[in-house]
């Protein structure tokens, strides 16, 4: 089974039980989160196997590609000797080798291709895991902002179906009655001086004062 979609399985196989086992969205988020991270380090821990074995197999098929060159070139210099049973030993030689090389020249661009969409598969997961960073802060902050209105919501409809607000009302309605009953009796007290003898002026006082000193001045 291919690295990615065995990640793909075991994702999903996650994201099921954990929708089954945790109804917190916060703590959901942050183990598939996890779970990604995970999957993605095992992602490239593959990738880098598969490298090492494309380097093994390069270097393999130079190898044994190398060693049917110098075959070939013995069998040049058995020739060049007379020496056609070396000759032709060397060439035996020369053509395993070659086989070899033509061999491990085949897996390698096999190997080459994998790579390449192990690496393909590997930068889209490493986007995929990056994507998920930002969209679980995002989901977050909304779950968070949602709570906090929910809540907010909540206190006004309890604050709207007790007596609170008629609490208030009625104790505004004493304090009302009593300052009505505040001015009503400073105006009663205000009309009690005004028709108090002791406060209360008489204008004929004055005059007979006036006349008593002319008559003193009169000499009467």
């Amino acid at each position: 089974m291919p690295i990615f979609e065995k990640i793909k399985r075991i994702l999903k196989s996650n994201i099921n039980d954990l929708l089954d086992r945790v109804e917190d969205p916060e703590k959901i988020l942050d183990q598939l989160l996890e779970d990604m991270r995970h999957e993605l380090k095992e992602a490239k821990i593959q990738v880098a196997a598969a490298i090492r074995d494309g380097n093994k197999l390069d270097t393999q098929y130079k190898e044994n590609l190398e060693s049917a060159e110098k075959w070939e070139k013995r069998a040049i210099v058995f020739i060049q000797n007379s020496d056609d049973v070396r000759a032709k030993e060397a060439l035996r030689r020369k053509r395993s080798f070659s086989d070899l090389a033509e061999s491990y020249r085949g897996q390698l661009e096999a190997q080459k291709e994998s790579i390449s969409v192990l690496k393909d598969g590997l930068s889209t997961l490493e986007a995929k895991v990056e994507e998920a960073a930002h969209k679980r802060t995002l989901l977050i902050a909304r779950k968070k902002q949602a709570e906090a209105e929910k809540a907010i919501h909540q206190t006004v409809a309890k604050i709207s179906a007790s007596n609170t607000l008629s609490a208030f009302d009625r104790i505004e309605d004493r304090i009302l009655d009593s300052e009505a009953e505040a001015e009503a009796l400073r105006d009663m007290q205000q009309l009690s001086l005004e028709n108090d003898p002791v406060f209360k002026l008489d204008p004929n006082d004055e005059i007979e004062d006036e006349l008593a000193k002319l008559k003193e001045k009169l000499g009467q």
